[in-house]
Formats: C-alpha cells, structure tokens, sequence
C-alpha cells in the first residue's frame, strides 16, 4: 500500500504495517493502539478541528511507532502522530501547534489538490517521454531525447515540490488562525519549530530549499515569531490538566516503547512522581517481572481509583503472565469507569474468551459488540467474536465473523468462501444473512479489480 502524505515534515500494541514514504529507510513503521493516548490526543485535537469548521468525531487519530519528528493527514479526514514527535514534544501546547498545521491541511482540501498536481506531475512528465522519443526519432541522435526526457521531469518535480511548500505554507497560516480562534497560543507551534531546526541540524536534512516539500524551517520560524509577537493569545497558557496528561503520555510510550536501559534513564527510581512511577510499572511488566510492576500499579490505582487506564494496565500484566482469573476484576473495572472505549471492551472480552468458563461467553459477546462502534476494523475483534460464536454453537455467525477476519486481514478469497458459507447457513433476510451477501459482493468486486 502507498500511503500519500501531508505532514510536518501500546496497550494491547496491536500493529498494522504502514507503507509508502513515511516507511523511509527499508523499515515500514507501525500503527499503535493505545485508549489513553488517542484520548489524549484527541482532547488536544477537539478545539482546534472545531475551530476549523471540522466534525472532530469524523476525524480518525492514529498513532505511528516511529521516533522521528513527523505528523501527516493521509486518507481522507485521518491524522497521524509519530511517537517521536510525542516523545520529543516538551510541552502540550507544542503538539496542539501541530495538530493546528494538519487541520490546515484537512479543512484546505489539500489531499484533493495534491492527487491533481501528482496527476499533472505524471502528465507532464509522460509529455516530455513523448517529445523525446520524437526529438531522438527526428535527429536519429538519442542525445537529445533524453536532455528532452529528463529535463520535462526536473521541471515537473520542481512543480509539484513548489505546490507541496505553497500548501505547507497555508496550512501553517491556517493553523495559527484555529490556535486563534479557539483561544490557544501559537508558541507551542513556534517552540517545536525551533525543535525541528535542532533536529535539521544534527541530522543534515536541511537540504536544498527548491528540491525539498516544505519551506525552510528558518523561515516558518520567522512567519510564525511575527504571529506571537501580535496575537493576543500568545501569553495564554497550556491548562494543567493537559499538562499532566502530557507527562503521563510520555511516560507511557518511554515504557512501552522504549528499551528498558533508555526508560529507566529517563526515569530514574530517584524520581517518585507518578509518570515516573506510571513509566517503571510499565518497563517492569515488559520484563516480566510482577514482583516490581504490580506493586507500582496498585500504588498508583490507590492514588487514583477511579482512573480506568490503571485498571486496564494491572489486568493487561495478569492476563499475558497467564493469571487470567485474577485479571477479570481489573479489566471489569476499567470497563466500568469507561465504558465507551472500544479498545478497554476488547481487552476485557479477550481474558473472559481466556477464562475458559462458558458462563463467559455471553458477556464477552456483549463486550465485542459494544466495542464494535469504535473498533470495527480491528482483525482481533472478529477473531475473537468468531471463537464466541463457535463455543456457543451458532455456526452461521461463526462463519461470518470469520469472513470479516479474513477481509481485514487481506485474505479475500478466504473471506469469499467463509461469506458463502454464512449466507449459506444464516436465515434468509436476517442481518447477518444480509452482511454475508455484501461482503461476498464486496470481495468479488476487489478480486475482479
């Protein structure tokens, strides 16, 4: 899959590979799911996409495992944060200035427009194929030709790189007026700027301004210095809560993501604060080693019981340390304090699919379906909704469930012939009758494509 990108330049860690340009370097990053942190962005996110004319309940978060600098809007209304970028953000308000350039991108019908400059890009550069297979045919010399060749193509490369910075440039623009209008400060913005340029720096991509997508860092900073200097918003702060939300964030992705050498570096047993504590648990429980992590977590829920993200992290150690029956409470309890999480719902579904108790099944049911809302998509949910089906005897369901695996999966002629066998089986006219004949329809018309 090639994803087209514009862009700045854990629980569960159910991973999805990403291809295209953002993959760089032979390595193909990977999706992250985590219900705190996508919640968290999202509270970041929500002012500004209303600032922005926008339906924030339309716009998908996602989170990219990548430690470089970088956001992007690909795929329609979607948003994609690296890691790196969360991790290197100081500040809030610094990923909030982010988030404000990309909404640029989305409210300017940008991803529209960059499909007809790539289309005008292909164009002219087939034009100048054809003038120099013409010209080599004219003189009978293949000198010429391909002088012709590649010169069509530098001037259509040097066309579409300009209209990616002009777009750069308005989405930055149009990010300070939503940071504006929803009463926030561009310095966050400024600041991760200035953090970019550090980083151009130490790695050598500043580049040649006239063959790079984005304007010169120098300059945004210079654009958007002249912004702060005039808005009356430029001294408002980040609220509190973001900002422990920001640090709790961190130190979540420190933990999961990070070695264990590198999470204890940056937070240290000499620092008892609770992200700190939060990071440690987490590094702890990746080494398997209970004895440290579970005492951290409980400590933390006595602080804060009625937070479910410390619920669904002491449930998730039990249960993949194969303690399935003392993890129930736990996730229960996460599930009960947020009930809408789609992700906190599975996660409680697949340890009472573990359990192993028949009595199970029917609330693990309960729990897929009502995660169904948010996590559609997701392969796990109807993996585990075709087990459900299967130990209770319904057959055709099973076959159902299976074939949305398989589509998921990419497996499209495996979810053809599970489709077939639900429609099959599934009384005629009842909805899950009705979905197997569209998922068949649907998998016919991809392979004919």
């Amino acid at each position: 899959m090639r994803a087209l990108m514009v862009g700045l330049g854990f629980t569960g860690l159910i991973l999805t590979s990403l291809g295209g340009p953002a993959a760089g370097q032979g390595r193909a990053p990977s999706l992250v799911r985590d219900a705190e942190i996508e919640r968290i962005i999202r509270d970041y996110a929500t002012p500004i996409f209303t600032a922005a004319g926008l339906d924030p309940g339309a716009v998908r978060i996602h989170l990219v495992n990548d430690p470089d600098l970088n956001a992007f809007v690909a795929g329609g209304q979607r948003l994609f944060v690296h890691t790196g970028l969360l991790m290197r953000a100081e500040t809030p308000n610094q990923v909030i200035g982010v988030i404000a350039h990309e909404a640029g991108h989305i409210s300017g019908g940008h991803l529209a427009r960059l499909q007809d400059e790539l289309r005008n890009a292909e164009a002219k550069s087939i034009i100048a194929l054809v003038l120099g297979a013409a010209a080599g045919i004219a003189t009978k010399d293949p000198r010429p030709a391909a002088a012709v060749i590649v010169g069509g193509q530098d001037v259509a490369i040097k066309d579409l790189l300009r209209y990616t910075r002009q777009q750069e440039s308005a989405a930055d623009q149009a990010g300070m007026r939503f940071l504006d209008r929803s009463g926030q400060s561009s310095r966050g913005l400024l600041e991760f700027f200035r953090i970019m340029q550090t980083n151009e720096a130490l790695t050598g991509r500043g580049g040649n301004p006239y063959l790079m997508t984005h304007p010169l860092t120098s300059d945004r900073i210079t654009t958007v210095s002249n912004h702060v200097a005039l808005s009356k918003w430029s001294d408002v702060p980040a609220q509190h809560e973001l900002q422990e939300d920001h640090a709790r964030m961190r130190a979540k992705i420190a933990g999961f993501l990070a070695s264990y050498d590198d999470t204890m570096r940056l937070f240290p047993e000499t620092d008892t604060s609770l992200p700190s504590r939060y990071a440690r648990a987490i590094a702890y429980y990746r080494l398997a080693d209970l004895k440290r992590a579970l005492p951290l977590v409980d400590g933390l829920i006595a602080e804060e019981p009625d937070n479910p993200w410390f619920h669904e992290l002491r449930g998730q150690m039990l249960l993949e340390n194969g303690r399935v029956a003392e993890s129930l409470p736990s996730s229960q309890k996460a599930v009960d304090l947020a009930p809408d999480e789609g992700l906190l719902r599975l996660g409680l579904a697949k340890a009472q699919v573990e359990a192993g108790d028949e009595a199970m099944l029917e609330p693990a049911k309960r729990n897929l379906r009502a995660a169904q809302a948010s996590e559609n998509d997701s392969p796990e949910l109807w993996r585990l909704l075709s087990v459900v089906h299967g130990r209770l005897g319904e057959t055709g369901l099973t076959a159902l469930a299976q074939a949305e695996y398989a589509m998921r999966r990419g497996e499209r002629s495996l979810a053809k012939t599970h489709a077939k066998r639900a429609e099959a089986m599934l009384p005629v006219g009842s909805p899950g009758w009705l979905r197997a004949q569209d998922l068949s329809r649907d998998v016919t018309r991809l392979l004919e494509r």
